[in-house]
């Protein structure tokens, strides 16, 4: 039996049907489009931001994320699955639909041409059918998550149960009119088969007359439509309202570099203010974030600050912002969003990481911090203020003497550039590699490493400086920008070819940041260099056992994507890593992000201490890091919680060079 016209059974005939039907679907289109433009027009309270370049390629990551869920289904189990399962569900029966009435309104009445037929339309009958199935099914598992087995966080407003009600009545009642439909025409043939659920709908309906069934069929076709209708009116009003903004925000991502701030131009002399306090000193992408923001509370449950009793949630911080632009657009944003919550964070990037709808957090905490330090003077604390003014004297926070920053290197035979600019490479040492007893361990052994392999290492010695990241990421926009201009125009004097750096925070600022000052020579973290260097055979190392747990630093990992190069020194040199369980890009902060290097951790838990909890329970010995702020904090986290007897913390680089041929 070929297909015919059954499967789209009229509701009426004509004008009479196809009139009220358009009309209904234009004004509800043209209803959500007004108030749209409406949100627009909020949207545009802030400052302008281009990001439409490289369009094609934004289309292509819109199109995949939105169409492949992928950044939903990072989280592979339970909720993600279950919301990418609903999205093609419901997908497909949009396109379902969509053909139907392209045939049934217009090939077939117009031209006489029907695609919907045959094996296709036997294929497309049970598709549908079970499409509408899982689309039922996995909107149940969300509804329960959401009101009866509620994750701690998990917000829920009256809007949701409306929508999920919606979509729920849609759902069935569309089965209702398959059913309706079956009954009359297909029941007893081999057709019903192809629409299974249908098919039971069918059944519980077989006892009704086909008057009856023509009348319940076409009461529920015009209740669907409304229902339909009404659900596409209270998307903007509603956080469904996702379903376009959080698909756009695909397209207005920030391409990178991940992590990158947006420098400021201190020279601005009609700049009437720096940073944000106001709704108009964020850009139209802060506040289109709110709106694309689902609530989902991933950032939130990922926050290090969070999760230890801290006043800041990152999915508050957003929607805080668009709580003011649509709400209060005169309220200050600073005040709003609180002071504890903005100092609390530690840059990171977790909160980013893991976002589905590619929000950007930290670049807002950034903008708030930096008015509140550059036009207001306020600090965490006074240590902070104090470390600002150190750096601005010795250039560094640590308070020392900066002519006796290369002291460290007088007898391993480096020597600063100023006396032999004909090196490998400028080893960029930073603060506490330079000054920190615990951290000149980890430049000695890097520099021994270095000398190991035949390659000639240079420092600047006391004419380098702090590279700024710990001011900046505290909002001291200015102070970062004196220290990175004076040091890449040393660096440029010297016609240096390679940077490398032993601290993930030096090597980001330089790699990145430095790139909006003009700084263009290559820099490298030293675990990539030194796996360069173990892989050419220039550097050899004795075989050993080591068992230690390793830490993926935030500004290695996270922030530059670095996981395998120090997991692959580790190995050379003995190392049978037991993983901590949040590890790579789900790994947990030291606390020293941020700036809070500088700052007492005066509220909740502590970070660090947490940190060294999770190496502690991995049963290994040692803990392995990478960066100079992990092993000082993991240092202080080990004494505070009591654990020296169970776990001691070393660098890479100091375990590599107890392991040299």
């Amino acid at each position: 039996m070929e297909f015919t016209r059954e499967i789209y059974w009229n509701v009426g005939d004509g004008i009479g049907t196809l009139l009220p039907m358009y009309l209904l679907t234009f004004v509800s289109i043209a209803i959500l489009v007004v108030i749209f433009m409406k949100r627009i027009k909020i949207y545009r309270q802030g400052q302008a931001l281009d990001r439409l370049d490289h369009l094609p390629e934004r289309i292509l990551d819109m199109v995949k994320n939105v169409l492949l869920q992928s950044k939903v289904l990072r989280r592979a189990k339970g909720p993600g699955w279950a919301h990418g399962a609903f999205f093609w569900g419901f997908f497909l029966l949009f396109i379902g639909t969509c053909l139907i009435v392209v045939q049934a309104d217009f090939t077939d009445p117009l031209f006489d041409v029907k695609f919907l037929k045959g094996n296709f339309y036997l294929l497309f009958s049970v598709v549908l059918d079970v499409a509408g199935l899982v689309a039922i099914v996995m909107l149940g598992g969300l509804f329960v998550r959401r009101y009866f087995v509620r994750p701690k966080g998990l917000e829920t407003i009256k809007d949701d149960a409306i929508m999920h009600g919606l979509l729920f009545a849609i759902l069935i009642s569309g089965f209702v009119i398959e059913g309706a439909r079956m009954a009359v025409t297909e029941m007893g043939t081999y057709l019903a088969y192809w629409s299974p659920v249908g098919l039971v709908f069918a059944k519980g309906m077989a006892g009704l007359g086909d008057e009856s069934l023509r009348s319940v069929h076409q009461l529920t076709w015009w209740f669907h439509l409304l229902l339909v209708m009404a659900f596409i009116i209270l998307i903007p009003y509603t956080k469904f309202r996702h379903i376009f903004t959080t698909s756009l925000n695909y397209l207005f991502a920030d391409r990178g570099p991940t992590g990158k701030l947006v420098s400021l131009d201190m020279d601005d002399e009609e700049a009437e203010s720096f940073g944000a306090a106001a709704i108009t000193d964020m850009t139209w992408k802060d506040i289109f974030d709110a709106d694309a923001c689902t609530q989902c509370k991933r950032c939130q449950d990922r926050c290090p600050a969070y999760s230890t009793d801290k006043p800041l949630s990152p999915m508050k911080i957003v929607n805080q912002i668009g709580e003011v632009a649509f709400d209060k657009p005169q309220a200050n944003l600073i005040e709003t969003c609180s002071k504890d919550a903005l100092w609390a964070c530690t840059t990171c990037f977790a909160c980013q990481e893991i976002c589905p709808a590619s929000i950007e957090h930290v670049q807002k905490i950034i903008d708030m911090r930096r008015n509140m330090v550059l036009m207001e003077g306020e600090f965490p604390g006074e240590e902070v203020m104090t470390a600002m003014e150190q750096t601005e004297v010795n250039g560094n926070p640590l308070g020392l003497g900066y002519a006796s920053r290369g002291d460290w290197a007088e007898d391993v035979g480096v020597k600063p550039l100023s006396e032999d600019a004909d090196v490998d490479i400028l080893y960029f040492v930073g603060c506490y590699a330079s000054f920190d007893k615990r951290n000149i361990k980890i430049a000695r052994s890097f520099v021994t490493l270095c000398q190991a392999a035949g390659i000639k290492v240079g420092i600047l010695g006391k004419e380098e400086k702090c590279c700024g990241e710990p001011m900046r990421k505290m909002g001291n926009e200015y102070l970062y920008q004196s220290l990175a201009l004076e040091n890449i125009e040393l660096i440029k004097g010297y016609n240096v070819k390679k940077v490398v750096t032993t601290c993930p925070h030096c090597f980001n600022t330089l790699a990145k940041d430095y790139r909006d000052l003009g700084f263009e020579i290559e820099v490298e973290n030293y675990t990539v260099f030194l796996e360069q260097l173990l892989n050419t055979g220039k550097l050899k190392l004795n075989s050993g056992e080591l068992a230690c747990t390793y830490h993926d630093s935030c500004y290695l990992g996270r922030h530059n994507n670095i996981y395998d190069a120090p997991r692959a020194l580790i190995k050379a040199a003995g190392g049978q890593i037991v993983e901590m369980d949040k590890h790579r890009a789900e790994a947990f902060c030291c606390s020293a992000g941020g700036g809070r290097i500088m700052a007492e951790e005066k509220l909740g838990e502590r970070i660090n201490i947490k940190r060294v909890g999770m190496a502690v329970e991995t049963g290994a010995p040692t803990l392995l890091s990478n960066c100079p702020f992990c092993l000082t904090m993991f240092e202080d986290g080990i004494k505070g919680a009591n654990v020296e007897d169970k776990l001691n913390v070393k660098d890479i680089a100091e375990v590599l060079a107890e392991r040299l041929a």
